[in-house]
């Protein structure tokens, strides 16, 4: 099928003659759908000089912006225009009535025939070309200012696209004024959450909303813009931009976004896709909760809507697994991502943690971030890659180099921040780590991990008041995250809570639901609980869990030398005595395990039963004791005579 032909086209020519105007309206279409800009701005300015319509304004101010020309757009789009230009009455925009050009759908900013049409040709007889300078409305006549009106005072879409032209330029406090602090509409009894937009078509005060969030954040009001993108979603549930500034932002907690995202008003706003719309948005949440909820909507996804090999489906399950800590089977599905799509934002940042962690994979991780530098150097999540490179080399001034690249390029890009902490966390310097997390906290309010990571880092400093402090304010923000639950149990544990400890890392464990492949990561989880074992005197339960620790690791220290201090309680000395040689093979110049093992060998000489030193017991060695003793004392009742063996017999005695 050509993609450029268009019965819309055929149908009108039956009406009658296209005129030169109407031709080069074609022209214009056909030219921004084949990207061919500047043949379209250049038909596009003489349709304007002729007809001085609003409407063909419009649509050359669309094709300034796509040539990223966003002063020249602006200046058309602010410049006063006649106010009888030829109009029609379209259907109302978000509830509001208002007037528009025929060749404009004010509803969803699209139209069916993208400015492209048979019109009559206006009488601009009756008109003079007005000005279009910084002044334009006090240079017209005074006969003519009833007459005529800017596009952006006739039309909301021109507004709106103005407005996105002075955010282009980084003219904040311009699009502010353009857009306004709030939302004008909001209180209209025609707009609304429950109100559906007429076309099907995204709302355009919805995208208002959106781009005064985009403000907002320009403008460091990180809540302001919270509120401006929930209201935009809630507005209309199709404007993605808006979830996607929620989500991925991190800018609500994990209950707050299930909460909210369950709540909008599908039904009411597209009624036949409204379950598809809900479920694809819950596949994108945070998985710390709702793990049954999370299966069953992608199950769903697959089996209803056939979507197994959709990147954004596949993603999810990938963050699902990834937050098992099951680092290989998420890198499975997101190289299974990468071959559908060549770069997928919300996958990068997970496929590159996963070869970070696997070590067998760091020489790919190299290959592919000079992948990414070379195919696309603008993008962040290139120099991202490289940083992390660096740091999987130690390497932790570089990776610090790049990390800060990355977040300059993007100064919301979640992932480049935390690992920038990381690298201070990772070379010893924990005042610099808890001032980067702190300031990564500020920027991404909805996330627990900054708060986590400045609680871990006031555990190495020993400031237990303040890693109390931010471990509980993460726990307020997250209480599903198991790394949050073990940390919580250390501070237990460090304050001798022993029992509330041993409760805390069994329910860590439950909440990681511990597979095989994920096992490794949480040998320290199973160490802490059998340490909390061995300080309540449960022994038992101690060696349970350090055994297990060894099942995972056969060869960790930590494990057998705990192992063997059970056995060590529990009486076990020659256990004891070979699971500390064990340790010390492994870590020859731990002094702690060198003094148990000296302790356990005094105990198993001195202490412990004759019968396991001495063939025969007690009374053999006794009745040795007495024989050797006679021994030397008759010879010592003899004649010292020279001979071999002398001294040692008296050496004995």
């Amino acid at each position: 099928m050509d993609v450029f032909q268009d019965t819309e086209m055929e149908s009108d020519n039956d009406d009658g003659e296209w005129g030169m105007i109407d031709r080069m309206r074609l022209w214009r279409h056909d030219a921004l759908m084949q990207h061919l800009y500047e043949t379209a701005a250049f038909w596009g300015d003489k349709i304007l000089s002729w007809t001085n319509d609003a409407n063909d304004a419009f649509w050359l101010a669309q094709t300034y912006f796509m040539t990223h020309q966003y002063a020249r757009a602006e200046r058309l789009l602010t410049r006063p225009f006649p106010a009888m230009t030829p109009i029609v009455q379209s259907a109302p925009l978000n509830g509001l009535e208002h007037r528009l050009v025929d060749d404009l759908n004010m509803g969803s900013l699209t139209a069916d025939t993208k400015g492209k049409g048979k019109e009559g040709h206006p009488d601009t007889s009756i008109m003079p070309q007005l000005p279009m300078g910084d002044a334009g409305m006090m240079q017209i006549p005074e006969e003519l200012q009833d007459s005529v009106s800017r596009l952006v005072d006739m039309s909301v879409a021109c507004r709106y696209l103005a407005a996105q032209c002075q955010v282009r330029q980084g003219n904040w406090t311009d699009a502010t004024e353009m857009l306004g602090e709030a939302n004008p509409f909001r209180h209209s009894a025609r707009s609304g959450p429950a109100v559906p937009n007429v076309d099907g078509g995204i709302k355009v005060e919805a995208s208002m909303c959106h781009l005064r969030g985009i403000l907002m954040l320009k403008l460091n009001r990180g809540d302001q813009a919270k509120l401006c993108f929930m209201e935009a979603l809630t507005l209309d549930v199709k404007c993605y931009d808006a979830f996607d500034q929620l989500v991925s932002g991190e800018m609500m907690t994990p209950d707050e976004e299930w909460e909210f995202i369950q709540g909008l008003a599908y039904r009411e706003q597209t009624q036949d896709d409204a379950d598809f719309v809900q479920l694809i948005y819950t596949s994108q949440l945070r998985k710390y909760k709702h793990a049954e909820e999370h299966a069953l909507t992608r199950r769903r996804l697959v089996e209803e809507f056939g979507l197994s090999d959709n990147p954004d489906v596949l993603f999810s399950f990938a963050d699902a697994l990834y937050a098992q800590f099951r680092w290989a089977d998420c890198y499975t599905i997101t190289t299974r991502i990468l071959g559908l799509v060549s770069i997928h934002d919300p996958t990068m940042p997970l496929h590159i943690a996963c070869m970070y962690h696997l070590n067998h994979l760091h020489s790919k991780l190299f290959i592919l971030a000079h992948e990414l530098v070379e195919r696309e150097p603008e993008n962040p999540i290139s120099w991202y890659a490289v940083g992390v490179w660096y740091l999987a080399s130690g390497k932790w001034p570089q990776a610090r180099q790049y990390f800060s690249k990355t977040s300059l390029m993007d100064p919301r890009y979640g992932p480049a921040w935390i690992a920038f902490a990381h690298t201070f966390a990772m070379e010893g310097e924990h005042d610099h780590a808890v001032t980067a997390y702190s300031t990564c906290a500020r920027m991404f309010t909805g996330s627990h991990l900054p708060l986590l990571f400045v609680g871990m880092e006031q555990i190495m400093l020993s400031n237990h008041l303040l890693a109390d402090e931010a471990l509980n304010a993460a726990y307020a923000a997250c209480d599903g995250d198991p790394l949050l639950i073990n940390e919580l149990g250390v501070m237990a544990f460090t304050h001798g809570d022993y029992q509330r400890a041993a409760d805390l890392f069994k329910r860590s464990l439950e909440l990681a639901q511990v597979t095989q492949s994920s096992q490794m990561s949480w040998t320290t989880t199973y160490l802490n609980l059998g340490t909390c074992y061995r300080k309540l005197k449960n022994y038992e339960m101690a060696k349970t869990n350090y055994q297990h620790v060894l099942e995972i690791e056969p060869q960790h220290p930590q494990g057998l030398g705990y192992l063997a201090m059970v056995y060590h309680l529990l009486g076990e000395i020659d256990k004891a005595i070979i699971k500390y040689h064990e340790a010390l093979s492994i870590d020859p110049i731990n002094g702690h395990l060198i003094e148990l093992l000296n302790l356990a060998l005094e105990s198993d000489l001195c202490c412990g039963s004759l019968e396991k030193v001495y063939p025969g017991g007690e009374e053999a060695f006794r009745a040795m004791m007495v024989s050797l003793k006679t021994k030397v004392l008759d010879a010592s009742k003899k004649p010292k005579v020279d001979k071999p063996g002398a001294d040692v017999a008296m050496s004995v005695g």
